[in-house]
């Protein structure tokens, strides 16, 4: 059976899609960073027996190198980086910090480090995993807030984040394409999670349903693309 490696999989979108391939029928490697408050993640793994749950910092390169060395003679055929920061919470107070004036490096660097060097590190850590399936995906989940033709909003640490790591996983694409693993971002729109502080136009439902419709179809045709949950391009 095919395996998928989800990181923030304990909640909203991430619990959504660990949800959806174990109903699936696949084998389910789900991530977080405290699996002991992962409450509704432990009662999905109750009478699942394809659900594993790990522990994993995607801000810890020492947390990362020992997911790799647990999973060391795994195959892991769809990779989702979906773990990520809007910044601190009540986002309403601190919004501000990420307007240009008022910029605090120090939150910056922390949102840098969840959306943009933990999924690259973590494609790197687990290549080998993705190499020796049959599938050799990896995902990772963006926001159209990231791209500079089709969006212009003030909270420059998470912007950037996202136009960050669009970039870094176009060229991990072009670097893994001789190896036949398709590599691409997806916005999963506009979706009703803690992110989104009670608005959204989808839920996490309608999202996840949409999303694994897309990871389905990937191909080499898809790698080193930034898309829409609906598998429409989004201008970088």
């Amino acid at each position: 059976m095919p395996t998928t490696l989800i990181t923030g999989a304990n909640r909203g979108i991430g619990l959504g899609l660990a949800r959806s391939y174990t109903a699936r029928g696949w084998e389910v490697i789900a991530c977080c960073r405290q699996p002991q408050d992962a409450q509704d993640l432990e009662a999905l793994t109750r009478g699942a027996p394809t659900l594993r749950i790990e522990a994993l910092d995607v801000t810890s390169a020492a947390s990362i190198a020992a997911l790799s060395d647990r999973l060391a003679v795994r195959a892991i055929d769809l990779l989702i980086n979906n773990s990520g920061a809007i910044g601190p919470f009540p986002l309403v107070e601190n919004l501000p910090r990420q307007r240009f004036g008022h910029l605090d490096l120090d939150l910056w660097m922390d949102v840098l480090k969840v959306n943009t060097l933990g999924p690259v590190k973590l494609a790197e850590a687990l290549v080998e995993q993705v190499a020796r399936s049959e599938q050799k995906k990896i995902v990772t989940l963006s926001s159209s807030v990231g791209s500079i033709g089709a969006c212009d909003i003030a909270a420059m640490a998470y912007a950037t984040s996202k136009a960050a790591v669009n970039k870094a996983m176009q060229l991990t694409a072009s670097a893994l394409r001789e190896r036949e693993i398709h590599v691409l971002t997806v916005c999963p729109g506009h979706v009703r999670t803690r992110m989104a502080m009670g608005g959204g136009e989808l839920e996490v439902e309608e999202s996840v349903e949409a999303l694994v419709s897309l990871f389905a179809r990937i191909d080499a045709t898809h790698s080193g693309r930034f898309l829409s949950h609906t598998g429409e391009p989004i201008p970088w």
